[in-house]
């Protein structure tokens, strides 16, 4: 058994990293952690996630002493922010640990990125050029191989996995930019009450145009430019991104339906579907992320649907650590 760990367990991907690790048949939960200052620390982590009452009895220790939090595990998931992620994942990694980070610390490699886009230096060049990027279904090598699994964004996965089929089989005009509109729920803005996702508050309404640090993320992984608009939408979980594309001269429907039918065939965490297209509902609560498309002349629209706390981040982290150590890929996850 591997003895695993949560680092930010009081959040909601926290919680759910905790199920899925009580539940998978080849680790035990070794350790829950938060911020040595926060008010949840001490606390049962079913006093903090009333689901979890009656299923994980533990309670969630302040992070005082992290070179004995990092000598005690053999994996850990870090549900934290992007600066905290950025100097507690080498500390793990000198420990030998296998680190999956769910922030996007290590997630791009652009020179300058992190400054611009995260409002700090990167201090960890070397782990930073050797993590894998972890997008499960087009990454499995390096997922195998890598001591560091920088787990894909929110946004990033339900857009790029509409969109990589086309690219890798050049299907794409690409002098003109995919164009992705997608709406989360408001847990993407995490548990922490704000004024915007205060119930009363809570509107349809886009952010970060022409802004957000998921834009570079999705564009340096696919290998093309986007353009990418997030909006908050007025409901609890779930992510659906709608991409408007421009298809190659000549590139017929049937091309299409083999681009997407090859690029998944295999991939469980992916449904392929049939004439319809993906409803937010359905993927709720479940690791999966829908596709549907439709094409009219030279122009494809892709929709995908995730839930943004599972397939946007804790059940594609748990994914990853099932492709790194060879169990079946959907295994504690549903």
């Amino acid at each position: 058994m591997l003895k695993t760990t949560i680092i930010g367990a009081s959040g909601y991907t926290g919680a759910e990293l905790a199920v899925m690790v009580e539940k998978h048949p080849h680790l035990t939960l070794s350790g829950l952690y938060v911020s040595a200052n926060s008010v949840d620390a001490g606390k049962n982590i079913a006093q903090l996630h009333g689901k979890l009452a009656g299923v994980i009895d533990m309670p969630v220790q302040p992070l005082v002493d992290v070179q004995k939090a990092a000598s005690e595990c053999d994996v850990v998931f870090l549900a934290t922010a992007h600066e905290v992620s950025h100097d507690l994942a080498p500390v793990f990694l000198e420990n030998n640990c296998q680190v999956f980070d769910l922030s996007g610390a290590f997630r791009v490699k652009g020179e300058g990125f992190y400054q611009e886009f995260y409002g700090f230096e990167h201090q960890h060049a070397g782990w930073l050029d050797n993590a894998a990027y972890g997008l499960a279904e087009w990454n499995e090598e390096a997922i195998k191989e890598a001591k560091l699994v920088a787990v894909a964004g929110c946004y990033p996965t339900a857009s790029q996995l509409a969109i990589k089929p086309l690219v890798e089989a050049g299907l794409l005009d690409l002098n003109q930019w995919p164009v992705i509109n997608a709406t989360s729920g408001v847990t993407g803005a995490g548990r922490k009450s704000t004024m915007v996702n205060s119930f009363c508050e809570v509107s349809l309404q886009p952010y970060g145009v022409f802004a957000h640090r998921h834009q570079p993320e999705i564009a340096s992984h696919l290998g093309c430019d986007v353009i990418f608009t997030p909006h908050l939408g007025n409901f609890k979980r779930g992510i659906l991104a709608t991409t408007t594309m421009k298809l190659a001269s000549g590139v017929t429907l049937e091309q299409v339906n083999q681009a997407f039918a090859s690029a998944y065939e295999g991939k469980p965490a992916v449904r392929l579907l049939d004439d319809q297209m993906p409803r937010i509902q359905n993927v709720e609560f479940t690791p999966f992320c829908d596709l549907g498309w439709k094409v009219q002349g030279q122009h494809i629209i892709v929709v995908s649907a995730i839930d943004n706390l599972l397939k946007g981040a804790s059940s594609q982290a748990m994914q990853c650590l099932n492709i790194h150590y060879g169990y079946k890929q959907l295994t504690a996850l549903l």
